[in-house]
């Protein structure tokens, strides 16, 4: 059996910048980065060991049936030993292939999409996140993100 760690949370929101004070200053969460992707922008907000990705979806493919209005919690991530296992494991206990495959070379970040048996979105990873910790310690030892400068694009939210 795949040992999995919770290591990351996604929450749609209309404007992750108006909203990433309350977790912050409530919880003493920090921000460790901004995505701005085809699929979405938003802040990546992390305790050290887990994350919370705030998103604004682009469209409403790239959010998923529930549209990019929609307002929640949009998916979970695990962290786990070995992505082949954690994959058939999954499919085997009734999970279904989403979306998102593991690159070739050139890219240490990625997620592999199932839904659980009830539709619910999570992310199989077995490198982890930037800002996250795989086994709980209090310094990250996830990727560096893509592009730790990076500031999203925040006109039309």
């Amino acid at each position: 059996m795949a040992n999995g760690k919770l290591r990351h949370i996604a929450i749609s929101v209309p404007d992750p910048w108006a909203v990433a004070p309350f977790y912050i200053e409530s919880f003493g969460l920090k921000k460790v980065g901004e995505t701005d992707s085809s699929l979405a922008r938003g802040i990546y907000l992390s305790d050290g060991t887990v994350t919370i990705a705030l998103l604004k979806y682009k469209t409403d493919e790239a959010a998923g049936e529930r549209g990019r209005g929609y307002v929640g919690l949009h998916h979970i991530g695990f962290w786990l030993d070995e992505i082949k296992q954690a994959r058939a494991e999954c499919e085997a206990a009734g999970g279904t292939y989403y979306m998102g495959e593991v690159p070739v070379k050139g890219n240490s970040f990625y997620e592999v999409k199932y839904r659980d048996p009830n539709g619910v979105i999570i992310d199989l990873t077995d490198h982890g996140w930037g800002g996250a910790s795989k086994d709980g310690g209090t310094q990250p030892d996830g990727p560096a993100l893509r592009h730790p400068e990076l500031k999203a694009e925040r006109s039309g939210l």
